[in-house]
């Protein structure tokens, strides 16, 4: 049987639209991002989406339907639950007698036609439509499971513009009446889950419980909820992390886990007692990042070549710098992923544990009782560990231990707060740290922001201004390509989609020993680093991605203001 992909890769070669070597490359990508063949096609510009959509209704014999029009009678979406349909990009349109009509992105997946018919029991005959039409069909379609939900939030006087009908509210799909409380639980959740939000915010209010959620490092307004709700929803997260319901005069931290759509989310609760109730901030932690790969976290190869040397030797310091949400465990988890096998020790020593990884013995810390970042480093340099992560270096002692540690055979990842990667030794000999042992222990030290990137669906070229370019004293390279936001529905009309990270790396060779144990400032190291191991410094690096078109001048500038 021919697959989807090659049926298209066949269409659009007969009709001279593209190359086989153009294709082969989109089906290599689209196995490891995980975007589908077809949306691949469209994003890079091969060929467009009605064009596309034209070819395949004439070449495989099915009616195109443009869904818009049709009004889906919710009897016929329930024939078949809301996470089938994501999953397989479909959706029913009409039923007649013992046939189903289905609309599909992907008419050829013989797997999805046998599970629909398993389910239905009834025949399936597909037509075809665009996936972006079948994911808004699918929102609009499944919606309508919110009403109950949505008669709670609205009962008093709130903003209802604030609800976004088209998110789905059930987790779970028995279809089993849930209770109130529930159902406005999930709709936050899914809803954070599905903007791609890092922290969701439920903050008191003197007339209601606001929602807000951070996406990209923008806190952006959410739902209005009735004061009337605060207690029971907030007593409900508490019972899901497993905290203390009778306790609201301290702070309280838990966490749970949350699976939609094959995706499993950690989720990380803050409680903080405020005047007027609770303040809950939510932490999402999504594991799939952790298997990205270093270049999808924004590494260029010249920085990802750096970190394979670092780690391959046996033993030494990796450091990786920057302010508090800048990415720094992310990158490190990176790491420890690729290091995650069965022939090493690894073991991480954090406050709080950021992700659960099977496989990585995980220490939190816990100072009320004594187990604190120095003790806890002391008693897992005795398990025999070939790895160490430390979540953060605050002071002289556990920086005292890491150093050594890392002299005697172990490897030792951690993070500082500093500005750039040269700061990073004037930090730790300024925490009394010995010179000698800086020089001798640390390999690598990375520091990193994160920038907003640019929604690829809607970005539009755009030149920056001369006196922009001035200010900013960059002269473009020749095949620099400038790009600027737009906005659409798939960015939540913001013109950025997701977060890349803007980087400075280099290794400590033996001049810049030299200069450590000399006591030397951190810009004659980061002189050196520049014009002699060819670093490149965090504002270099971000403004090549602008020339690269993943984010915007703007964004680099607003991050890199300390140069």
């Amino acid at each position: 049987m021919i697959s989807f992909k090659q049926r298209i890769s066949n269409i659009l070669i007969e009709q001279k639209v593209a190359t086989r070597e153009q294709l082969d490359a989109l089906v290599v990508e689209a196995s490891g991002s995980g975007k589908s063949f077809a949306r691949l096609l469209i994003e890079k510009n091969v060929v467009s989406e009605a064009k596309l959509a034209e070819l395949l209704s004439h070449e495989l014999g099915l009616p195109m339907i443009v869904l818009a029009k049709y009004r889906i009678e919710p009897e016929v979406a329930k024939m078949i639950p809301e996470r089938l349909a994501r999953q397989y990009n479909l959706i029913p349109l009409s039923k007649f007698g013992d046939r189903l009509v289905v609309a599909m992105a992907d008419p050829m997946n013989i797997f999805a036609i046998d599970d629909l018919k398993a389910l239905t029991q009834v025949a399936i005959d597909p037509v075809l439509s665009s996936e972006a039409e079948i994911r808004r069909a699918i929102d609009q379609a499944y919606s309508n499971d919110t009403t109950a939900a949505m008669s709670i939030v609205t009962d008093e006087e709130t903003d209802e513009d604030n609800i976004d009908t088209a998110v789905a509210l059930l987790l779970n799909e028995s279809g089993e009446e849930e209770a109130p409380v529930v159902k406005i639980i999930n709709l936050v959740i899914v809803e954070a889950m599905r903007l791609h939000a890092s922290d969701i915010h439920l903050e008191p209010g003197a007339k209601s419980l606001r929602v807000r959620y951070r996406i990209d490092g923008h806190l952006v307004g959410g739902h209005q909820l009735p004061k009337a709700g605060q207690a029971p929803i907030l007593t409900r997260l508490k019972i899901m992390s497993g905290l203390d319901i009778t306790e609201w005069r301290l702070p309280q931290d838990g966490r749970f886990k949350v699976r939609l759509d094959d995706r499993e989310v950690d989720f990380r609760v803050s409680i903080l007692p405020i005047m007027g109730g609770g303040k809950v901030v939510l932490r999402l932690l999504d594991k799939s990042n952790l298997s990205m790969g270093m270049e999808k976290l924004g590494f260029f190869p010249e920085s990802i070549q750096l970190f394979e040397e670092a780690v391959k030797r046996p033993y030494g310091m990796i450091l990786v710098t920057g302010p508090t949400g800048s990415g720094k465990s992310t990158t490190l988890y990176s790491v420890l992923n690729e290091l995650n096998k069965p022939t090493k020790n690894l073991i991480t020593i954090e406050d709080p544990v950021e992700y659960q990884v099977e496989g990585i013995t995980q220490v939190q810390v816990h100072p009320e009782v004594g187990l604190t970042f120095a003790s806890g480093l002391r008693a897992l340099l005795r398990q025999s560990p070939d790895v160490v992560m430390i979540g953060e270096i605050r002071d002289f002692e556990t920086a005292d231990i890491a150093m050594k540690a890392s002299l005697t055979g172990q490897l030792v990842l951690s993070t500082l707060h500093t500005n750039d990667a040269p700061s990073a030794v004037t930090r730790l000999i300024d925490m009394g740290v010995e010179p000698f042992l800086v020089a001798s222990s640390v390999s690598l030290i990375e520091a990193q922001r994160l920038v907003r990137k640019l929604c690829l669906k809607c970005r539009r070229p755009a030149a920056p201004s001369p006196d922009l370019l001035a200010t900013i004293e960059l002269q473009p390279s020749k095949d620099a390509t400038f790009f600027q936001p737009a906005g659409c529905r798939q960015c939540n009309n913001t013109g950025y989609r997701g977060r890349i990270g803007i980087t400075e790396a280099f290794q400590i060779d033996e001049h810049v020993r030299e200069l450590v144990v000399n006591r030397c400032q951190s810009w004659e190291i980061k002189e050196y680093a520049v014009k002699k191991l060819g670093m490149r410094t965090l504002r270099q690096d971000g403004l090549r991605k602008a020339e690269h078109g993943m984010t915007t001048l703007e964004e680099i500038i607003a991050v890199t203001t300390e140069e």
